[in-house]
């Protein structure tokens, strides 16, 4: 229901327009201040001894965010730097924090998309909410730059590099202010980042496009890979912030499930209600997010389908010149 009042012109967003509309004005006036509070010296931030770059976006729900956090760390490896990454694992409770992801650790402990990253990446992961002790754990290992996932409204995190990335196909919906529309801060926010990112659809003056590419499906049990095509009666899901955008992948793909069923973000899985919804066909695909949830119970018929963020060469060099003169500010160079 939220998702039709924030980008679509649902009949309930001029019924409830009276009671959120107030509620969207005090949440601005709280998040201002706060972000005024941190700019001003009134709240301590925490300034690391090496670069930060903070991946986040301007919206609520899912827009692309971890595959971009993925190749970002890829291209600083590539480039013989030693990335860490900081998230607050939203949605999971650890034992302790700072909590280092390794293959060991639980979802139910750090997150699905830090778990996700690791697998991807295998750079080291630190996971806290108060993200400076996330970060001083990284900085024990030897990292020499850090990306944060998610970071983007953390203001008690200084940072060099700015990446906002932004769902191309739904943009920013009604364009209003949480709760009455998607917005975790308003638009002007976008002219103050270093770097656009756009997710599908078509990337605007001053924004870079980046498309997710899936390869062959991934076997949970086996690792084996396969064609996508070549799994019969497909039950999909997905429990991340736009199901239907890979459901819609899943069709450019050329394959049609005979049934598709759609969780919330980050949400924990119950591990009956999954297997219930696999017997209904021969094969399940799900999205890596939810494979990382859900690899102590698949079963041999489950599948998942990576997608890689694909960015064209020159805005791809656009980004690491800007990462180059950040990392020499520094004294720190690539190998």
């Amino acid at each position: 229901m939220i998702e039709k009042l924030w980008f679509e012109r649902h009949l309930g967003y001029y019924l409830l327009w009276p009671i959120l509309w107030p509620l969207s004005v005090l949440f601005k006036a709280i998040s201002t201040a706060r972000r005024r509070a941190f700019q001003q010296g009134k709240k301590a931030t925490y300034k690391a001894p090496i670069p930060v770059f903070v991946v986040g976006n301007i919206t609520a729900g899912g827009n692309g965010k971890t595959p971009f956090v993925v190749w970002l760390v890829e291209r600083l490896q590539q480039q013989g730097y030693r990335p860490g990454v900081v998230s607050r694992g939203y949605g999971a409770k650890a034992p302790s924090y700072p909590l280092l992801v390794t293959n060991d650790t639980s979802t139910s402990h750090c997150g699905d998309e830090p778990k996700l990253i690791y697998q991807r990446t295998q750079a080291p992961v630190a996971v806290d909410p108060i993200r400076s002790n996330a970060v001083k754990a990284l900085l024990a290992l030897g990292v020499d730059v850090i990306v944060t996932d998610d970071g983007l409204q953390h203001y008690a995190l200084e940072r060099d590099i700015e990446f906002a990335v932004v769902d191309g196909v739904r943009r920013f919906g009604n364009q209003q202010l949480l709760p009455l529309g998607p917005l975790r801060e308003p638009m002007t926010r976008l002219q103050e980042v270093d770097f656009i990112i756009t997710n599908g659809g078509q990337a605007e003056t001053g924004e870079m496009g980046m498309a997710l590419s899936p390869s062959l499906a991934v076997n949970l049990v086996t690792g084996e890979k396969i064609a996508l095509t070549k799994l019969t009666h497909l039950v999909a899901w997905a429990g991340i912030g736009h199901p239907d955008r890979f459901f819609k992948t899943l069709e450019t793909l050329g394959v049609e499930p005979i049934l598709t069923h759609g969780f919330a973000d980050h949400q924990a899985f119950d591990e009956s209600q999954l297997k219930a919804l696999a017997k209904k066909g021969d094969h399940v695909i799900m999205t890596e997010k939810d494979a990382v949830k859900c690899a102590g119970f698949a079963e041999a018929n489950w599948w998942y389908l990576p997608v890689s963020a694909q960015i064209s060469s020159e805005e791809t060099q656009c980004i690491l010149n800007t990462i180059k003169e950040v990392m020499e500010q520094y004294g720190s160079s690539s190998a």
